[in-house]
C-alpha cells in the first residue's frame, strides 16, 4: 500500500501544478477522486490518492471517472475527476448531460491540455467545454494560482450547482514553484434525495432543465465580471494591451513588462465588460490564448477591435520568442534577433522501447510477416510505428486499433485483397475502450487477427495499476480480469483464442503466421510484465562473443536499446551481392537476460555474461 502523506500544517512547499490541485482537493473536503492515468494529468491522482479521508480510485476509462465522481457530487459530497484533453472526448458525453442536471456536492473536473504536443496525438483546447457545456472554466498560471484556483472552483461550483473546469497546460502541470498551503476543512455531504425531475435525464426532463442552464449562464457572467480572478494590471506602454490566461498571461509578463494586460483566471463565460475596460487604456489589443481564437471570436463578435491569430501562431505554446518578434512587426519595429535555445549536440536516439520490453517481440515477429496491414493503437507499443519494426500502419485514439481492424477488413480495396488484418492493443487500453470494438468484430464476422499485449501495467504513463494486474491504485490486491475468460466473454471462439509468452519467438511468431491466414477474429494474448514494474524479475544477462559474431545484423532488428554496433562493415557474397554488416556488443549493465536476441543470432555468437573476477588487494602492501 502507498504511504499515506502527512498533512503538513499551513506553510509554503514547492509544488507542481499537479501537486498543488491534489494539495487543494484535499484541503477543500473532497470525499470521492477518479481518473484514468493520461499524461500531463496523472500525477494529481497520483497525489491525491496519498491522502487521508479521500477515496481515490483508478477508473477503467474517463468516462466512467467522470460518473463516479458526478454520483458522488449528487449525493451531496465534493467530488474531483482529472484526464487529459483527449480524456474529455471520452467523458463528454457524460458531461453535456451533468449540465443540466448540475451538482448537489462541488465538482471539480481538471483538464490538463497538451500545448506543444509532448505526449499527445492531437493538440485541443478544452475552454471549448465550457462553452459547450454551459459550465464556467478557470485558468490557473502557477502552482499557486492552481492550489487557490482549485479551492475557488468547489465555492463557486456549491454556489451555482454547476461543474467547474480546471484548465491546466502541460507547463502548469509539470512547472514547479512555491505554494502557500493550509489545512483541510471537513464537508459533509447530506446524502442523496431523490427528485427524478432533475436527476433523471429523459426528454421532458431534460427540456425543462434548459431554460435553467441558460438563466445559470447570465448569472455565471456576472460572477466572471465580478471575480478578482480576472484583473487589469495597468502599464506605461499603452501602444499595445494584452488579454490572456493560464501561462500565457505568463509569457506576456515576461515579453511586455510595462504593457497593461487583462488577465482572466475565470475565463468562461468570457467577462466582455472587463476586455472593454481594458480596450479604453489602449491603442491596440492583442488576445494572447493558446492555442485556438477562442476569446479572439468571441470578443469581435461583440464588436471589440482586437487581434489575435491574424499575427500569432494557431499552435504550440507563445513564449517570448515566439511574442516579441510578431509584437515587434505589429508595432513597426525592428523584429528582434531570436536566438533559440540550442541544446547540447549529442548522437540522436530516436524514441524507443525499454530494454527487454516484452513488446519487442511481438513487433520484432510482425516486422518479419509479410503482407499485412496493422492497425495499431495509443501506449508504449505505439513505437511499433518506428525503426527498426516499422510494424503499425495507423494510430487514432485509445481502442481506435478495433474499429480501424474491422473497417480495413470490410472496406479492402482491389490493393487489399489478400492482405491479413492485425490489431494491436494494450491490456489498459484494451479494458478502458477496446472491448467494444472486438465485441463489434465478433458480431460482425471480421477476419482480423488481435494482438492484446498484456504487461499488467498503464505502462505509458508510468506503469499504473489497472483492472488486468489485481491491484488498485494503493497497490493493495484486487479482482484480476482473466483477458482469455474476457475474449472468450465477448464471443471469440476458444480454439481463436491462444496465450503467449512473447519471450518466445518460435511460438509466437508461428502462433501469429498461422492465426492471420484464419477467416475469423483471433486473439493471441502476451502475458509477460512490464520491465518497469515489481513483476518482472530479471536474469542473468548476456554477451556478445567478439570472434564468433559475424555482423548478420539480426538480434538488431529485434530494437532492443541494450544492443550496440560497435563498427559496420560490407561483404560479397558468392551470388555478387553486397550486403551489410553489423557487428555489435550487448551493455551487460542493463541486460535483464530476456534472451529475445539469442533466437535469431545465426552464429550463436550470444552468450550468458560471465562477471570478471574483481581484483584481489594483498593484504599489508601494493599489489
Amino acid at each position: 500500500m502507498a504511504a499515506v502523506m502527512p498533512a503538513p500544517a499551513a506553510s509554503r512547499h514547492l509544488m507542481s501544478g499537479n501537486e498543488a490541485v491534489a494539495r487543494a482537493v484535499w484541503e477543500a473536503g473532497v470525499k470521492v477522486a477518479a481518473a484514468y492515468p493520461g499524461t500531463p494529468s496523472t500525477e494529481m491522482m497520483e497525489v491525491v490518492s496519498t491522502y487521508p479521508d479521500v477515496y481515490a480510485e483508478w477508473s477503467v476509462n474517463e468516462k466512467v471517472s467522470l460518473e463516479v465522481a458526478i454520483g458522488a457530487a449528487y449525493a451531496g459530497s465534493r467530488a474531483f475527476c482529472c484526464m487529459k484533453h483527449v480524456g474529455m472526448n471520452v467523458a463528454s458525453d457524460a458531461l453535456m448531460t451533468l449540465t443540466l442536471t448540475g451538482v448537489i456536492g462541488g465538482l471539480v473536473i481538471a483538464i490538463a491540455d497538451d500545448v506543444g504536443l509532448s505526449s499527445s496525438q492531437n493538440e485541443q483546447d478544452s475552454r471549448y467545454w465550457g462553452r459547450f457545456a454551459h459550465v464556467p472554466v478557470f485558468e490557473p498560471a502557477d502552482s499557486q494560482e492552481a492550489y487557490a484556483m482549485t479551492l475557488a472552483a468547489y465555492e463557486l461550483s456549491e454556489q451555482f450547482q454547476v461543474p467547474v473546469i480546471l484548465r491546466m497546460t502541460t507547463r502548469i502541470n509539470h512547472v514547479k514553484s512555491l505554494v502557500t498551503v493550509g489545512e483541510r476543512v471537513p464537508h459533509t455531504g447530506a446524502g442523496f434525495k431523490k427528485e427524478p425531475g432533475r436527476f433523471v435525464m429523459v426528454p421532458g426532463n431534460a427540456g425543462k432543465r434548459i431554460p435553467l442552464m441558460f438563466q445559470r449562464d447570465i448569472a455565471l457572467r456576472a460572477a466572471a465580471e465580478a471575480s478578482p480572478l480576472n484583473f487589469i494590471e495597468d502599464g506605461s506602454d499603452k501602444r499595445v494591451g494584452f488579454i490572456a490566461s493560464g501561462p500565457a498571461y505568463m509569457h506576456v509578463k515576461e515579453s511586455f513588462p510595462n504593457a497593461p494586460v487583462l488577465k482572466l483566471g475565470f475565463s468562461c463565460p468570457a467577462p466582455f465588460d472587463k476586455c472593454r475596460e481594458l480596450a479604453a487604456l489602449v491603442e491596440q489589443v492583442v488576445v494572447v490564448e493558446e492555442v485556438e481564437p477562442l476569446l479572439e471570436t468571441e470578443l469581435k463578435a461583440q464588436g471589440l477591435k482586437v487581434l489575435g491569430k491574424e499575427i500569432l501562431p494557431l499552435q504550440g505554446e507563445l513564449s517570448p520568442n515566439v511574442l516579441k518578434p510578431a509584437i515587434a512587426e505589429l508595432l513597426g519595429e525592428p523584429v528582434p534577433a531570436t536566438t533559440p535555445f540550442a541544446p547540447m549536440q549529442v548522437f540522436p536516439r530516436p524514441p524507443t522501447m525499454c530494454v527487454a520490453c516484452p513488446h519487442l517481440g511481438v513487433y520484432y515477429t510482425l516486422s518479419q510477416v509479410r503482407n499485412l496491414n496493422i492497425s495499431g493503437d495509443i501506449g508504449c507499443y505505439t513505437l511499433g510505428a518506428g525503426h527498426p519494426w516499422q510494424a503499425m500502419d495507423t494510430c487514432v485514439s485509445m481502442g481506435a486499433s478495433m474499429g480501424v481492424a474491422l473497417g480495413m477488413d470490410k472496406g479492402r480495396g482491389e490493393s487489399d485483397k489478400d492482405k491479413r488484418i492485425v490489431a494491436v492493443i494494450g491490456d489498459s487500453t484494451f479494458l478502458h475502450m477496446g472491448m467494444q470494438g472486438l465485441l463489434d468484430m465478433v458480431y460482425n464476422k471480421a477476419s482480423v487477427t488481435v494482438l492484446l499485449l498484456d504487461n499488467r501495467a498503464v505502462g505509458m504513463t508510468g506503469g499504473q495499476d489497472n483492472p488486468g494486474n489485481g491491484r488498485d491504485i494503493h497497490g493493495e490486491d484486487a479482482p484480476r480480469i482473466d483477458f482469455a475468460k474476457l475474449v472468450a466473454a465477448l464471443g471469440v471462439k476458444n480454439e481463436r483464442i491462444h496465450v503467449v509468452n512473447p519471450y518466445e519467438l518460435p511460438v509466437l511468431f508461428k502462433t501469429i503466421r498461422e492465426e492471420v491466414k484464419v477467416p475469423d477474429v483471433s486473439v493471441i494474448i502476451t502475458d509477460q510484465p512490464c520491465v518497469l514494474i515489481k513483476d518482472y524479475h530479471k536474469l542473468k544477462p548476456f554477451e556478445v562473443i567478439d570472434d564468433k559474431c559475424t555482423g548478420c545484423g539480426n538480434c538488431i532488428d529485434v530494437g532492443c536499446p541494450a544492443i550496440h554496433v560497435t563498427r559496420r562493415g560490407k561483404e560479397v557474397k558468392a551470388s555478387g551481392k553486397e550486403v551489410d554488416l553489423a557487428f555489435v556488443r550487448i551493455e551487460t549493465s542493463v541486460c535483464t537476460g530476456c534472451g529475445l536476441c539469442v533466437q535469431p543470432c545465426a552464429p550463436k555468437a550470444i552468450v550468458h555474461h560471465v562477471p570478471t573476477a574483481p581484483i584481489q588487494l594483498v593484504k599489508g602492501g601494493c599489489a
